[in-house]
């Protein structure tokens, strides 16, 4: 009996993959305008208009995005 209730799952731990993925919404939002706020402050330094502010926003995004599919990559692979 006690090695039964070892090898069952909790249930939490069935939605612990969508869970990982779906935080990296808020990973996007946050780095997307973490560098957009960056980049304004860099444009404001050198007088440029919004070539960095776009820069970096677009560079946030695209690497972000990246991450997460690599990451949901490696989890479909896991599962």
């Amino acid at each position: 009996m006690a090695t039964q209730q070892n090898t069952q799952r909790p249930v939490y731990h069935q939605y612990q993959h969508i869970m990982v993925i779906s935080s990296w919404g808020f990973v996007i939002a946050f780095a997307s305008f973490l560098f957009l706020y960056l980049g304004f402050k860099i444009d404001q330094y050198f007088g440029t208009a919004p070539n960095f502010m776009f820069g970096m926003f677009f560079l946030a995004l695209f690497l972000t995005i990246g991450r997460l599919y690599q990451e949901a990559w490696l989890r479909r692979k896991e599962v």
